[in-house]
């Protein structure tokens, strides 16, 4: 990573337990600035009376996964909103 700054492995451990414990409401999009991405799985948890939620549990499965290098080029710098 250029700068030799650190990986930011703390936002893909908060972020991925927070996909998994509270995967509906989409806590963990908002933690990670995906505003938009956010409120689109908000109301397709209403919609869908909650089965949306298991978006939720597959990204955070999906985050705490991923090594710290690949979450930070994925999630932080190339900003992929979904999976």
């Amino acid at each position: 990573m250029e700068n030799n700054q650190p990986y930011r492995s703390e936002k893909k451990l908060v972020a991925g337990i927070l996909a998994i414990l509270l995967n509906g409401l989409a806590i963990h999009k908002f933690y990670l600035g995906y505003t938009k991405e956010g409120i689109i799985q908000l109301i397709l948890t209403v919609v869908t009376c909650g089965l949306a939620g298991f978006i939720g549990i597959i990204e955070g499965i999906i985050y705490l996964t991923k090594s710290d290098e690949e979450f930070d080029r994925t999630y932080v710098e190339g900003h992929k909103g979904w999976f």
